[in-house]
């Protein structure tokens, strides 16, 4: 999966990523149905074995155009897991408390315990994306915080927590899609937000912002993953893949019982 790592340093020009890509698993997308069932298999042992042994900590940053995908990539991904040791949060725009703090103050509030694995959908970086395009802030303002946000990682990486940051690339074609089916199946109208419009009009602004998101942010102690995101399917089996080879990566171990158990009968 290093082929989709945004190496630090390296300045990212989204338009030399095939949203549509899926050169690591050129198969059918049933047999990309079939792989996931599989991983999430695996992804449900280790995920109570990150719980039981509880001392690593994994941050998940989902990150999107409107209708990019993190829902579904939420859902397919964590298919079946115990939601004791998984939880999402979502970010939205920010209450007249949090407005009265730093902007890395509710954030930092919902980061993950040992043992857990914590899923931002959006996250902190609403703040270089969102306040940038729309001129909610001063450029002054919002320039300074790539900086505050990679010690902010820095600071979590160093107690202890695993970063994973995913972009979920998409054309606008696809975007397009899959707003008109909102509009056209009614019991998805719920999901269909005006406002969306108003973002996708500014579609370059926001690739332009993503682009020095990812340039910016990518490090060696939270690195950015451009997935290909056109195909569901394989967005899904790219974040797992990723995931998974971090978690096995940490060879955990089951802790020993507090008590000799040899002896125990139960009557």
């Amino acid at each position: 999966m290093d082929i989709y790592r945004v190496k630090p340093g390296t300045q990212v020009d989204l338009s030399q990523h095939n949203p549509r890509d899926k050169a690591l698993f050129d198969k059918k997308k049933s047999q990309g149905r079939k792989a996931l069932r599989e991983m999430n298999q695996r992804l449900r042992a280790l995920q109570e074995l990150l719980y039981a042994e509880g001392k690593r900590k994994v941050l998940i940053v989902l990150q999107a155009i409107d209708t990019g995908g993190k829902d579904g990539t939420i859902r397919h991904v964590f298919n079946g897991v115990n939601p004791q040791g998984v939880k999402v949060t979502s970010f939205k725009a920010p209450t007249p408390k949090e407005l009265a703090h730093d902007y890395l103050w509710r954030i930092h509030q919902h980061t993950p315990g040992s043992g857990e694995i914590m899923i931002f959908n959006r996250s902190h970086y609403e703040d270089v994306l969102v306040v940038r395009v729309r001129n909610l802030v001063q450029q002054e303002v919002w320039e300074r915080r790539y900086a505050h946000i990679n010690d902010f990682e820095r600071m979590l990486a160093d107690e202890g927590t695993t970063i994973l940051k995913f972009f979920l690339h998409i054309s606008k074609d696809e975007q397009k899609a899959r707003l008109q089916s909102r509009l056209d199946d009614p019991h998805k109208h719920w999901k269909f937000d005006v406002g969306d419009l108003k973002d996708r009009a500014l579609w370059d602004d926001y690739m332009h912002a993503f682009e020095v998101m990812l340039s910016e942010t990518s490090t060696e102690w939270a690195p950015w993953y451009i997935v290909p995101a056109n195909r569901k399917w394989y967005r899904n089996l790219v974040v797992s893949d990723v995931l998974l080879e971090t978690l096995e990566g940490f060879d955990m171990r089951y802790p020993e019982p507090a008590d000799n158990l040899d002896e125990v009968v139960i009557v």
